[in-house]
């Protein structure tokens, strides 16, 4: 047995084991979506200049909305913009058929936000980052 670490894979090595995992899931549940059927998208705001103010970028896959990355101009925060963003999202989620949202943010980010926008916390995790808290926050959709 020989262990490698690499940041630079061979692409057919890669592949491997994506198709290792997506061959085992489906042995297991064999309706699942598969990862070649994952929407990823991307939603923007922009002001009256056409700059880009804030956005989301996301994944819907498994049924679930996976929220990456929501990001609001200072000028923008508190403004409803986010809430807009947000729903904006969760609808584009329900109509690839998404039935939950799944998020991560940090203690020093949004979970107030999205505690207001009906989410619930699952989990934390204290220290990650050192000093800080990740959570957890998921939201029924339909």
């Amino acid at each position: 047995m020989k262990i490698e670490i690499t940041t630079t894979p061979k692409e057919k090595d890669a592949k491997t084991i994506s198709k290792g995992i997506i061959d085992f899931n489906r042995s297991k549940v064999p309706d699942l979506e598969s990862i070649e059927e994952e929407v990823k998208f991307f939603v923007f705001v922009r002001n009256e200049n056409q700059n880009i103010i804030g956005g989301i970028r996301a994944t819907c896959f498994w049924n679930t909305l996976h929220i990456e990355l929501l990001w609001l101009s200072e000028e923008s925060r508190g403004m409803g913009v986010g809430k807009e963003l947000m729903k904006s999202a969760e609808d584009f989620a329900i109509q690839n058929n998404c039935e939950k949202v799944f998020v991560e943010t940090t203690s020093w980010q949004a979970k107030p936000f999205y505690e207001k926008a009906g989410y619930n916390l699952i989990a934390s995790i204290k220290d990650r980052p050192k000093g800080h808290t990740s959570h957890y926050l998921t939201k029924q959709l339909k």
